[in-house]
């Protein structure tokens, strides 16, 4: 008999790319398996999961404004008529199992699961674990961390330590696969390349730097830069590229000197495959995939988010000469000239991509969809 899975989670794609990576590895290993997943009405899994060809249902839950919000207002409404609609979810799927993967939609999922007696397993992938997971973990019956020393934040004996669930083509480059991705970016094979990339949905504070870094003249660097700027904020960078003389404008893409800037990056594989040096936020996938790449990488945590669990996943790596930190108050004014000065020092390069490859988990997908499986059974 078939196992019915669901599987809850969403918001980002450092959330949803996980939980597609599980629901893969599922299928490799029982391809009977029925998996349903459930997000955020809203959210980029709407169009993310159904693309990745599996089914997906809604909840209008939502999470709290850190600022006065009249949306905060009608916040308990949302998480009420979540939980019920999660429990008729529930009640006609007749899963199995329940995974919760965080994102706003895993709370009233995991919930109602465990309510009604359905094993839940929590995939916890931040060093520092939110509020939310902390209070599910008590009723889940397993809980896959990243990060050594989670029992501070969860019971002991439910812990299986698995790593992050990434995407499959994330590997350590081939030659090959290099030569491809020059061609793929139209990059220059002879300098150094950085890719600066702020999440699935962009950062300002890494778009305000390298605007600066431009405007000061950051053509004369020696190497070129492949910027992801995120969607939402796609007409502002468009503006600004079109401010700048012999500035190329495609769609969804901009090229000025060696600075090629885009929307969103569909071959992430070969964007690190590319480089030499990465900057990005801290969040627990994209670590993750650095890691099992073997890149250099300088963080700049973001600072908005729920318990500062992106500065505590990037000194987990600092700690252990893996990676750089630059404070997200500091990068206008510090994270280029480090850049500058770290691109063309391979030495050091070479030894940061040695001691993050060491911190790789790359059967974490597997792994966890191992765990699933052992409760469905």
């Amino acid at each position: 008999m078939s196992k019915r899975i669901i599987i809850s989670g969403g918001g980002t794609g450092g959330h949803i790319f996980p939980a597609i990576s599980i629901a893969n590895a599922l299928k490799e290993k029982d391809p009977s398996t029925e998996i349903l997943f459930v997000g955020a009405v809203g959210k980029m899994e709407m169009e993310r999961v159904p693309a990745a060809g599996y089914p997906i249902k809604g909840l209008p839950v939502a999470g709290l404004k850190r600022s006065l919000s009249l949306s905060n207002l009608v916040l308990p409404f949302k998480v009420v008529k979540s939980v019920r609609m999660a429990g008729k979810i529930i009640d006609e799927f007749r899963p199995d199992v329940v995974v919760g993967v965080g994102g706003y939609a895993s709370a009233p999922l995991l919930w109602s699961a465990s309510s009604k007696g359905i094993p839940t397993l929590i995939q916890e992938q931040n060093s520092y674990a939110g509020l939310t997971n902390k209070i599910l973990s008590k009723r889940a019956r397993t809980i896959c961390t990243a990060y050594d020393s989670m029992e501070r934040f969860f019971p002991k004996e439910k812990i299986i330590l698995t790593g992050n669930p990434i995407r499959k083509e994330i590997a350590p480059a081939t030659s090959a696969q290099r030569e491809e991705a020059y061609k793929y970016f139209s990059l220059d094979p002879s300098l150094p390349t950085i890719l600066v990339v702020g999440g699935s949905l962009g950062c300002g504070t890494l778009n305000r730097t390298m605007k600066k870094w431009i405007l000061e003249g950051g053509s004369n660097a020696k190497f070129q830069v492949i910027w992801q700027s995120g969607k939402g904020y796609a007409e502002g960078i468009n503006t600004f590229f079109q401010g700048l003389e012999g500035a190329t404008l495609g769609e969804n893409s901009r090229v000025w000197n060696n600075v090629h800037n885009c929307d969103f990056i569909s071959r992430m594989d070969l964007a690190y495959a590319a480089c030499d040096l990465i900057v990005s936020r801290a969040g627990a996938g994209t670590i993750s995939e650095l890691c099992a790449a073997g890149k250099a990488s300088i963080f700049v945590p973001s600072p908005v988010v729920a318990e500062d669990h992106q500065t505590h996943n990037a000194m987990a790596l600092v700690r252990k000469g893996a990676a750089l930190l630059i404070k997200d108050a500091e990068a206008e004014e510090k994270l280029m000239a480090e850049v500058e000065k770290l691109a063309f020092d391979r030495a050091r390069i070479k030894e940061l991509e040695t001691n993050i490859l060491t911190l790789a988990k790359p059967n974490a997908s597997s792994d966890i969809a191992d765990e699933v499986l052992k409760l469905a059974r």
